[in-house]
């Protein structure tokens, strides 16, 4: 399906796209094949609101409707199935974020956003990964204009649009679910094979602080290793302090600012990472800067999720993140991150978690976590023994990772050598039935549904 597809006979330059096109295919602007939508929801006529998160446009629960929530919904604007929707602002310091969506249901979404739908020569299927293309391929950020380099409507409907034959589009269409729904399988799968190695590595580490020879009375640790005992998260601790309660402005570059996905058990993940700038990082600073020796732990969405501070680059945290400050003749970072992750801590962080909507660990309840604790000679040795335990899981899902983000630079490549016709798929798409098999769901890794709805809420992703 993937192997030597074919290209084009004849070709024609493309300016916008700097390449090739079929010479058949016609070139119009984005007025002939897009009409802007002006569908507002005067007179509350429509209730259910949608989302655009992580590109796919979903419909929000009443519940989860909070952040930055208008006074009154009138002012949002109207979208049907088909629509697209084109989240326009602030081009310039976010260069990370998918903009593009296919709308599935009917509803509202904010009028800060830019709602189309496909016109004359094109389909609405085609129009939508003509645009997401336009997105990946990084030519939106030079369209827009203004001191925060916002897209418009004026600049949409001036952008060259390819417009292959009705026939042709259909093909290109039944193609890509087809390739979609195939790369989004072997994610899944990969994915899968993820969670079983992480779950591995817990395991491996619950184990290893449960053997033991000597009985605590403690019920989370009954028994422990010789000269072990279990005190609280708190007595280990200088003090622990959590973020800012509020959405910082981003900037294109400056001190990075972890949020909840940045933090993962064992590892930082870096993707979609933001940056505030040097002013308001110095203001932050005053209540906290996290140092080489402090422990990060997550206490909201991916609560019972800890990292040692282990780099020296200045940055800043979001409110559900606590960064710990460890009494180091107590505790090293390394053995409190694996003990923190552990299943038994893990359980005692979910049972303390508060909040019907917008849960978070309290930096208090936190504190009452009941932790293994060992001289520091023992901690690491312990260190060392885990370590070489679970090296080949690490290896394995460092390994399967790279696998991932290989699939979705090819996925991403594939459909843009699609829509802008630098391959046909003319001939194959004409031997694929007509639905795909159904794939399950390749969500954005690293990214939990709650954590999510929690950034959402903060950063006011919709509004």
């Amino acid at each position: 399906m993937f192997r030597d597809l074919p290209r084009y006979p004849e070709m024609m330059v493309s300016q916008f796209w700097a390449a090739t096109a079929p010479s058949h295919w016609e070139v119009h602007p984005g007025l002939a094949v897009l009409a802007e939508n002006r569908r507002k929801n005067d007179g509350l006529i429509e209730s259910q609101v949608l989302s655009l998160s992580y590109g796919r446009v979903v419909v929000k629960p009443a519940e989860k409707q909070r952040g930055l929530v208008p006074d009154s919904y009138e002012s949002y604007q109207i979208l049907g199935p088909g629509d697209i929707v084109v989240r326009p602002t602030d081009l310039q310091n976010d260069q990370t974020s998918i903009r593009v969506g296919h709308v599935k249901d009917r509803g509202i979404i904010t009028s800060a956003y830019i709602g189309l739908r496909a016109r004359g020569s094109w389909s609405d299927a085609y129009a939508y990964h003509y645009l997401a293309v336009v997105d990946s391929s990084k030519r939106i950020y030079g369209m827009g204009s203004g001191l925060r380099q916002q897209l418009g409507w004026p600049d949409l409907k001036r952008m060259p649009c390819l417009v292959p034959p009705p026939e042709e589009q259909a093909a290109i269409v039944k193609y890509l679910a087809h390739a979609n729904a195939r790369i989004d399988k072997v994610i899944a799968a990969k994915r899968r094979l993820i969670a079983l190695l992480e779950e591995q590595r817990q395991a491996e580490v619950s184990a290893s602080i449960a053997n033991g020879d000597t009985a605590t009375g403690d019920y989370w640790f009954p028994r422990l290793r010789a000269g072990w005992g279990v005190v609280s998260l708190g007595r280990v601790l200088h003090r622990a302090v959590d973020g800012p309660h509020f959405s910082p402005p981003y900037a294109n570059s400056g001190v990075p600012f972890l949020s909840a996905r940045n933090l993962k058990p064992g590892r930082w993940s870096l993707g979609d990472l933001k940056y505030i700038d040097e002013t308001l990082a110095t203001e932050f600073d005053q209540r906290i800067r996290p140092e080489i020796g402090d422990v990060l732990y997550s206490k909201g969405g991916t609560t019972g999720v800890a990292k040692a501070v282990d780099i020296a680059e200045r940055f800043q945290v979001w409110v559900h993140i606590a960064v710990l400050k460890l009494r180091r003749d107590l505790v090293s970072p390394d053995f409190l991150e694996l003990v923190l992750n552990s299943s038994a801590c893990y359980e005692q962080s979910q049972l303390e978690t508060r909040g019907a909507t917008n849960q978070d660990l309290g930096l208090g309840r936190m504190k009452r976590i009941s932790i293994p604790i060992a001289p520091l000679e023992a901690q690491t040795a312990f260190v060392r023994e885990i370590r070489c335990r679970v090296d080949h899981v690490t290896d394995a899902v460092g390994r399967t990772r790279r696998e991932i983000t290989l699939l979705q630079e090819f996925r991403t490549r594939l459909v843009a050598d699609v829509v802008t016709g630098q391959v046909d798929v003319r001939a194959i798409a004409a031997t694929l039935p007509n639905a795909p098999e159904v794939a399950v769901e390749a969500f954005e890794e690293d990214v939990p549904l709650l954590d999510e709805e929690l950034d959402d809420a903060v950063e006011g992703e919709d509004e």
